[in-house]
């Protein structure tokens, strides 16, 4: 684990500790929060602790990679509920200074036995972080924002493809199976914009922004590319708050 990957998990841990000394890591003149239920700064933060009942938020961080000045986590929450949550911070000059979430209510197991967080944690392959990141980046473009499905199975190996969707089971046929459910139920699901692809090894995470039953929505994408192919897969998916709501003027992305 990286001196900032580390920083990260104990950042996250404080929130159900109480624990000040982590805290630290946020430059406390500039933290730009795009949480849109937490006002901005180290404030804003503050804030969002102090609402919480004392004892009662439970933190798991389960996987933590850095690429570059972003550290990006995937955690498994109990604060206000269960949740599982993507979070990436962005560091300048040792210090965290911006950060992005998307938390999504726990649920599953999926129909493959599969949860929102178990599977393989440890990045592999770091050589092939910049080939992996330009993989997913194309799969996305390609299939998400584009719709472009002949090209679907020539980014996976036949039907080996495990999924961490609760709604959605193992492979690209429990992925055929889920988008005709959805389509029956005249639910669509649109990628309009992808604004963020960071990795470490064979993990990807996407940031994407979009809609989801006609609501605008931001979708946290996590896969795991294995010999050159998608083998793996987690998301969560928020709705985005009309903007009245919002706590703070950052926007989502």
């Amino acid at each position: 684990m990286t001196h900032q990957e580390k920083q990260v998990v104990d950042l996250l841990k404080a929130i159900e500790t109480g624990a000040a000394e982590p805290v630290g890591v946020i430059n406390s003149d500039k933290y730009i929060q795009h949480n849109l239920g937490a006002a901005d700064g180290l404030k804003g933060f503050g804030e969002l602790l102090a609402a919480l009942p004392k004892g009662a938020a439970k933190v798991n961080t389960v996987r933590v990679f850095q690429d570059g000045d972003f550290v990006f986590s995937h955690t498994d929450y109990d604060f206000f509920g269960p949740k599982i949550g993507f979070d990436i911070f962005r560091f300048e000059n040792g210090k965290i200074v911006e950060h992005w979430d998307n938390l999504q209510e726990t649920a599953g197991p999926n129909a493959s036995g599969h949860t929102m967080i178990d599977g393989p944690t440890e990045a592999r392959d770091l050589n092939k972080t910049e080939a992996n990141k330009t993989l997913v980046a194309a799969f996305v473009d390609d299939i998400l924002v584009n719709g472009r499905m002949e090209k679907l199975t020539g980014y996976f190996d036949g039907d080996n493809y495990t999924q961490h969707n609760p709604q959605i089971g193992d492979g690209l046929s429990g992925l055929g199976v889920a988008l005709k459910a959805m389509a029956d139920a005249g639910v669509t699901m649109r990628y309009v914009k992808v604004h963020k692809v960071l990795g470490k090894g064979d993990f990807v995470l996407t940031v994407s922004e979009g809609t989801f039953a006609d609501k605008a929505t931001s979708f946290y994408d996590l896969f795991r590319v294995e010999n050159g192919k998608i083998a793996e897969h987690w998301d969560t998916i928020e709705t985005i708050p009309a903007q009245v709501e919002w706590k703070n003027q950052n926007g989502k992305f």
